[in-house]
């Protein structure tokens, strides 16, 4: 006890100017830090469970709970808080470093109750630690300051910390970096923080504890820079394992995760995990989606094709010879120039997307309807499944309506709608949410061998549909006789009454979400 009593008084002498300095802007790169965690935890945690909302709200929920907990242990260290504070600034790095591949390696070796509770540890230890470093700091600033002031700078530069990293995680280190390489770097800063004050208080700290730190701040640092270097690698062994066939192309975008597989001769696509194309079937879901819709419109010269980044729609729609103009409206641009550069995509999509007639804007389609004021015989959306809210709101009265809004009064629209077999509830909420949308609406459906079966929804404004097959085109699965099959609902997939789709009652996120809980 004297010893720590002496060593206190050495360092309670105050901080120099240069001293506060440096903390404060150390301050600034923890909440950097901090933040990423956040992010990090529950990006991955969206990316691999889905549900990105309870994902998200039960990542926050644990994180703030956790930092409560670390400042309610900070009260407990009366003395030494220079000591404490590089202690607390390693395992910091450390938990949070390893946070991602740790929860990567838990996903594919075990099960979804174990990758839970090991997010929930996760998120628990960078908390705590996180919660310990504000007061550690405010106490060590505060020896030569006032309480006052140095509370508010330190919780100023922890709020623009905080601003930083919120901005820098999706704009440069998710797209440039992936998850797991950004969680390294960033247990890399807190290593380099806690390096840089055990340099600036060595000398008011006892030789054994900078003896006993520097080793421990030397293996810290090590493995950070080894997970840095390596977490490529570590990801391509920890994702092969979620996917049953090889992978063949990966990369993350700004906005989602792009891997493609390859067996024999299959080559699938997928977007956060969810499997977007397989090129065995792939013709049997676009030519129910295109060509029953081109049907029911009276008129083809321009098409406004929303989603459909991977080329496929566009094929189709190019063996129509009235098609002067197809507007692929697609959020990704890192997809579309995959699909227009990539040998196999191209193979699959014929090269649609480098035809004259074909125009690329990337951007949301929402935000799109609600810019553009151009009328289009022809709508069709082919989007990703409505699993999280900002895709749900894709499949709401609220866009339906501004798609009443761009259709010519006897053209039509269609919408992939998810499967009827095994989202029921879900499929027939996008066809209510049409219909409640001053829509004609005519259910569909077919049998794509990678997907299940599957469903889609034509909606025309004026006149009820009406669908035929135009026999002169090259077609692979479509017939009269398909079509016709295709609007019988079997009983165990047939209508049910559900809840409207709106942006403010997304109900159509709880159906999927709780449709496809039953079979996974």
């Amino acid at each position: 006890m004297t010893d720590v009593i002496a060593e206190e008084r050495r360092a309670g002498v105050g901080v120099s100017r240069r001293e506060r300095a440096t903390l404060l802007v150390s301050v600034l790169i923890i909440s950097i830090c901090a933040l990423t965690y956040e992010l990090i935890i529950a990006t991955l945690s969206s990316y691999l469970l889905g549900d990105s909302i309870t994902q998200f709200s039960f990542t926050i929920g644990f994180f703030l709970c956790a930092m409560g907990i670390g400042a309610l242990i900070s009260r407990r260290i009366e003395t030494a808080e220079v000591r404490w504070f590089i202690v607390v600034e390693i395992l910091t790095g450390i938990f949070g470093g390893i946070s991602a591949a740790l929860l990567y390696a838990v996903f594919t070796l075990g099960e979804e109750t174990y990758y839970t509770i090991a997010m929930i540890g996760v998120t628990l230890a960078v908390g705590i630690c996180i919660g310990l470093e504000i007061p550690l700091l405010t106490r060590i600033v505060a020896h030569r300051a006032d309480l006052g002031k140095a509370l508010a700078d330190i919780l100023s530069l922890d709020y623009l910390g905080a601003l930083v990293g919120s901005l820098a995680f999706p704009i440069v280190l998710l797209p440039l970096l992936g998850v797991t390489q950004t969680a390294f770097v960033m247990g890399l800063l807190n290593i380099l923080v806690a390096g840089l004050c055990l340099n600036l208080f060595r000398t008011r700290l006892k030789p054994i504890w900078v003896r006993r730190f520097t080793i421990g701040w030397a293996a810290a640092l090590a493995l950070m820079i080894v997970g840095t270097i390596f977490s490529s690698d570590f990801v391509r062994a920890f994702e092969q394992q979620l996917y049953s066939d090889v992978i063949i192309y990966r990369h993350q975008t700004t906005y989602q995760r792009i891997v493609m597989t390859r067996n024999n001769e299959d080559v699938r696509l997928f977007l956060d995990g969810n499997l977007q194309l397989s090129s065995r079937d792939e013709y049997r879901y676009h030519e129910v989606l295109v060509h029953p819709v081109m049907s029911a419109a009276r008129s083809h010269e321009t098409v406004l094709v929303l989603g459909g980044g991977d080329g496929a729609v566009a094929r189709e729609l190019l063996k129509y010879p009235d098609v002067q103009k197809i507007i692929i409206v697609d959020l990704d641009p890192e997809v579309t120039h995959l699909a227009q550069t990539n040998p196999i995509l191209r193979k699959i999509n014929n090269g649609s997307l480098d035809d004259p007639r074909v125009t690329i804007i990337n951007t949301d389609a929402y935000r799109y309807l609600e810019e553009s004021s151009e009328v289009y015989p022809v709508i069709i959306i082919d989007l990703p499944d409505p699993n999280n809210e900002s895709l749900s709101r894709l499949y709401s009265r609220e866009f339906y309506r501004l798609v009443h809004q761009h259709i010519s009064p006897d053209g039509a629209f269609v919408t992939q709608a998810t499967s009827p077999y095994f989202v029921r509830e879900a499929f027939w909420t996008i066809a209510n949410t049409i219909e409640a949308s001053d829509f004609h609406m005519l259910p569909l459906r077919t049998y794509v061998p990678s997907f299940g079966e599957w469903g889609f929804v034509i909606g025309t404004p004026l006149r009820p549909v009406e669908l035929q097959v135009d026999e002169s085109l090259s077609l692979r699965y479509l017939t009269p006789e398909v079509l016709q099959t295709a609007l019988v609902f079997d009983p165990d997939i047939a209508y049910v009454n559900t809840a409207i789709n709106t942006l403010d009652n997304p109900a159509l996120v709880h159906s999927y979400e709780q449709g496809w809980r039953q079979w996974n």
